[in-house]
């Protein structure tokens, strides 16, 4: 299984996209030991001191495909969750001074925190799905995926020229462009689909 993540994904002025949306989006990979599901609280990752949270729609690939169009891509999703893409901050700017990859600030375990998912058949409308994030009680992020630059069939097109899409392969497709920040030990976060609340746990 892949766990596949794209970055910079979101406006929060619509007008923006047609000058950002170049065709390049920003791939990158993280490790399937990432994942965390069932609503288990998380241990605070030791590797780091600056742990930032994104909130992001996840998207379940539900069968094979290779070169995938975009007019078809929607039909390979089977299912759908939100998640946080974890990133330690610390580690990633540490590789940048080097030129290095993202592999170790995106990858380490407990990276990926995942709901439990949802039918793609839930979702009228997949360029309006609306989602948030609260933590500590708080609200901290709020997203629609009509903010999107690339929408879910643009993104599984353009991975699938890269390499074949399989079942049970996940997308994280995004983070909204305001409210992204850092967790401390501790923290208790909780994420919603269309205001129903599918991501709850804690930093321990």
């Amino acid at each position: 299984m892949k766990v596949i993540g794209i970055g910079k994904n979101y406006v929060s002025d619509k007008s923006e996209i047609a000058e950002i949306k170049t065709g390049d989006q920003l791939i990158f990979l993280k490790a399937e030991s990432t994942i965390v599901t069932n609503n288990n609280n998380i241990e605070f990752p030791s590797i780091t001191k600056e742990l930032a949270y994104e909130v992001e729609l996840v998207v379940k690939i539900g069968k094979k495909g290779k070169d995938i169009s975009v007019e078809n891509a929607h039909s390979y999703i089977s299912e759908i969750a939100v998640g946080i893409d974890y990133t330690a901050k610390d580690v990633l700017t540490a590789s940048r001074a080097n030129k290095g990859p993202w592999a170790l600030a995106k990858g380490f375990d407990g990276a990926s925190p995942i709901s439990g998912f949802k039918p793609v058949s839930n979702f009228s409308d997949l360029n309006n799905i609306n989602f948030d994030l609260v933590i500590n009680g708080e609200k901290k992020q709020v997203g629609n995926t009509d903010f999107m630059i690339y929408s879910f069939s643009e993104i599984i097109a353009f991975v699938s020229k890269y390499m074949t899409l399989e079942p049970g392969d996940l997308i994280f497709t995004g983070t909204p462009a305001l409210g992204t920040g850092l967790n401390v030990k501790g923290d208790h976060l909780q994420a919603s689909i269309e205001g129903e609340l599918l991501l709850d746990f804690k930093l321990i």
